[in-house]
């Protein structure tokens, strides 16, 4: 039974990397009968956004990512933080450290110039002295002066780090407040984590959390670093490549499960499969087959897999979703005929919303490239005789195939070529000459609309404004 946790900054919006590493959490926790637990990590009061926090529980509740449990927020634990230095200090296994911050440059510069790492170099870790007055001290944790620190890591297999790599590393700053990597490690195992999924943007952070770990003598939990997400270029992913806000996703009219399902498979695969629902997800996941190398973004994949769902989705849902783009259908008495014929080709929804709109709305603008096309001299002559057909039927007119049945002849007997006929009627139907078939058009709006949309424009003899 696995425990997991995202835990992310409120300090920006929630993107898609992050996104991913919450869904292959909570994917691991739910498969294995575990908990998935969600924390805001908002100690840093100056960069923290209220507006970001809401939107990082905005983004779960779209995507349907149920965590357990209440939300915990690191600022309202500071208590617990501070009993825990306390405790090191008491200890021995952490220290006030009194250098300035002229010491800790000039320690710097002499480093550099040696050419090494600049690191602290204990100077205060077995202070014994008078503190100087001046000075606000910090805390630093005493690491180990030798040795690997060693963990086994879920997709990068055995990790060795020299202790030599790592100083007396500052657990609480001058001013009492702890720091990420202390708080962090104290959360994990207060509340139970077990396996921690995250980017491998986190890998340098695992050693000092196992120092903290072992220092309290807490459980270590096991991890897995995901390595990133690129742009097709093997980039880093910029907002321009994908890396935005994941409402934003949202707004340009993707399907959650659609989102999933395109994440799930950046760093992780099931042979070839590429179509993933919630169900397959969690019978088949497992953070051990997380891929070693980055994912590269793919545009054209996530528009193919939204456009599967919104093809597979039933219409309730969809006239459901698309009322957040002010488009309403409920009550519409063709409403299904409408969504079977607009869905076939919409990769997004704002795509189906435009090809629905294009059918329901009256045209307030002829396409001009189309008309000059489409319309001849001729035009205006049998489209009137094509509706004088339609009004003599018009009462059985209800499916496609009754203006088909009616149609075919009415060509036939003209000496017309589809074209001829079905493109003039398009774009008095819709104003452009791209839309789905005339025949399913006609059926949704019924004769009396068709008429009225055809005798309009040609009283306006096509022109471009109304």
């Amino acid at each position: 039974m696995a425990v997991t946790r995202f835990a992310p900054s409120p300090t920006g919006y929630l993107h898609i990397g992050g996104l991913r590493t919450a869904l292959y959490s909570y994917l691991w926790a739910r498969k294995t009968n575990g908990e998935f637990r969600l924390r805001i990590e908002d100690t840093d009061t100056q960069r923290n956004n209220d507006e970001a926090m809401k939107a990082i529980l905005e983004a779960f509740n779209w995507v349907g990512l149920n965590y357990d449990g209440e939300v915990e927020y690191q600022s309202k634990r500071m208590e617990i933080y501070k009993k825990y230095i306390q405790q090191l200090l008491d200890e021995g296994k952490a220290y006030y450290c009194y250098m300035s911050k002229d010491e800790l440059e000039a320690l710097r510069e002499e480093q550099m110039a040696n050419k090494q790492t600049p690191r602290y170099d204990g100077r205060y870790r077995d202070f014994t002295g008078t503190p100087p007055s001046d000075i606000e001290p910090v805390v630093r944790i005493k690491a180990p002066l030798e040795g690997k620190i060693t963990f086994v890591d879920g997709v990068k297999s055995i990790m060795n780090i020299n202790c030599n790599e790592v100083d007396d590393f500052i657990i609480a700053r001058s001013n009492g407040n702890p720091t990420y990597n202390f708080v962090v490690a104290i959360d994990d195992a207060l509340m139970g984590i077990t396996d921690v999924i995250r980017g491998d943007d986190h890998l340098t952070n695992t050693a000092k959390q196992i120092i903290i770990y072992e220092a309290l003598g807490f459980d270590i939990p096991k991890f897995y670093h995901v390595p990133m997400i690129n742009n097709p270029q093997g980039k880093k992913l910029s907002k321009r490549d994908g890396a935005m806000d994941v409402m934003e996703y949202k707004r340009q009219g993707y399907l959650p499960e659609a989102l999933l399902n395109f994440l799930v498979r950046l760093g992780w695969s099931n042979k070839d499969q590429e179509i993933f629902s919630m169900e397959e997800m969690l019978e088949l996941f497992d953070p051990s087959n997380i891929n070693k190398s980055a994912s590269s973004y793919n545009q054209e994949k996530l528009l193919w897999l939204n456009a599967h769902y919104i093809k597979n989705v039933s219409n309730d849902r969809l006239a459901k979703e698309l009322e957040f783009f002010d488009c309403y259908l409920n009550g519409h008495d063709k409403k299904e005929m409408l969504l079977d014929l607009s869905k076939e080709r919409a990769q997004t929804l704002v795509e189906l919303k435009d090809a629905v709109n294009k059918i329901i709305n009256r045209p307030t603008e002829y396409e001009v490239k189309g008309v000059k096309k489409f319309i001849k001299e001729d035009t205006p002559k049998f489209l009137d005789a094509y509706l004088k057909t339609l009004e003599e039927k018009k009462e059985s007119l209800h499916l496609a195939c009754d203006y088909e049945e009616i149609t075919k002849p009415f060509i036939k007997e003209f000496e017309l070529k589809f074209p001829q006929l079905f493109q003039p009627i398009r774009i008095a139907l819709t104003g452009g000459t791209q839309a789905p078939s005339v025949y399913d058009i006609m059926a949704i709006l019924g004769y009396n609309e068709v008429n009225l949309r055809v005798r309009t424009a040609l009283d306006k003899n096509f022109n471009k404004e109304l």
